[in-house]
């Protein structure tokens, strides 16, 4: 598209662009405000403060291509715009439909001033279509960006809770696993055990697998891994949760966890525990 089609395109839209955006408005607010994810109010605002970028964008680039760095400023308000609504639990198509639904109200506003150029409104609608299209995908790509980083971060959080480290007595803590130890696991695992021996000064740690469902060549490394870690840190370890299923497993594989203490419960591993500190328990006698 030439400059001065472009330059008359953003003065009809500049001209208009109170009613188009009460149009636009009018269009996709119900979209928008259909599952509650957001207050009309800020809504409103983020399409006002869309229409401002994208205008001025528009008096100023010398294309209407939306990858080109003139449309920079309009990208990052829609990177910004799609990152948000993933946080709020908007979908892509909704997020990509804030973009597509201001096609209507603006071909509408090309009509009227194009009316006696139907070559000049071809050409211009064209264009248009490509640009909002072009911006539309963008918002998409952001969104799923967004998306991924969210449910990076959740997983991360959710490998730190299921991995907690307990004090169960003095010097003595236990880490009970549940699911699958992969590596990334075994990270956070290594991690949170050797910051809460550094906390607590234990001398020993309990292991418990009871929850890991299989154990195979690998995850026997991650657990011997963890243990030699814990060792350098001046912390035992033990490993409880020792099924026969698990056991014959094990020695089939030819894993050598001769230096390490292993129980089939994580009470008898408490028991040997108790007994490397010099703790003990005392039952109460029964009252007469």
């Amino acid at each position: 598209m030439t400059t001065p089609d472009r330059s008359r395109l953003a003065d009809v839209l500049n001209q208009h662009r109170d009613a188009l955006l009460a149009d636009w408005i009018r269009l996709h607010l119900p979209i928008a405000l259909r599952r509650g994810l957001a207050m009309e109010a800020e809504i409103r605002e983020q399409f006002s403060a869309f229409l401002n970028v994208f205008l001025d964008t528009l008096s100023r680039a010398d294309t209407l291509d939306a990858s080109r760095p003139e449309w920079e400023p309009v990208r990052a308000f829609l990177a910004d715009m799609s990152a948000h609504r993933a946080r709020q639990g908007y979908t892509p198509v909704e997020t990509a439909t804030f973009v597509f639904s201001l096609k209507q109200p603006l071909y509408a506003r090309l009509r009227e001033a194009f009316a006696g150029e139907p070559a000049e409104l071809a050409d211009l609608s064209w264009s248009v279509n490509l640009l909002l299209d072009g911006l539309g995908l963008y918002t998409t790509e952001a969104f799923q960006k967004s998306r991924e980083a969210i449910i990076a971060r959740q997983q991360e959080e959710l490998l730190e809770l299921s991995t907690p480290v307990v004090q169960l007595w003095e010097g003595i803590l236990a880490l009970p696993l549940i699911g699958t130890l992969d590596s990334a696991r075994t990270q956070v695992v290594m991690e949170s055990l050797l910051q809460k021996i550094v906390d607590t000064g234990a001398s020993l740690a309990i292991i418990d697998i009871t929850g890991v469902p299989t154990v195979d060549t690998l995850v026997a490394q991650h657990l011997l891994k963890t243990v030699a870690a814990a060792r350098l840190m001046g912390a035992d370890c033990i490993i409880s949760g020792i099924r026969p299923q698990i056991a014959q497993t094990i020695v089939h594989l030819g894993v050598d966890l001769s230096n390490v203490t292993t129980k089939s419960t994580l009470a008898d591993a408490f028991t040997v525990a108790l007994q490397r500190t010099g703790s003990t328990i005392v039952t109460p006698k029964a009252a007469v």
